[in-house]
């Protein structure tokens, strides 16, 4: 399984924001009850992070009205050695 984050955008208008996080709130789904909220800094956008096997699918968790706001990202970790690696097969180009 890969690592998704996903965000959601949605309207900054008070009572169309409250709809939505009512929306997460009342789903049941523990990704969406545990979403971020950026709104109270006036970025009204969630966050939340889950695994799944494709971005397809990680949207999937979110509601059918709210998916055409929606992204999901891949996440990942490097280590200094893969770094290392990467840096070692595609040195800078001189001009």
């Amino acid at each position: 399984m890969t690592k998704y984050l996903l965000e959601v955008d949605h309207t900054g208008d008070t009572y169309a924001c409250a709809q939505v996080i009512k929306l997460f709130l009342e789903s049941g789904s523990h990704f969406l009850v545990n979403a971020e909220w950026g709104c109270m800094d006036n970025v009204h956008k969630s966050w939340f992070i889950m695994e799944a096997d494709n971005k397809d699918e990680a949207l999937m968790i979110v509601p059918v009205q709210l998916r055409q706001y929606a992204r999901a990202i891949q996440l990942c970790r490097f280590s200094i050695s893969q770094i290392d690696e990467i840096l070692r097969h595609h040195k800078p180009t001189m001009s």
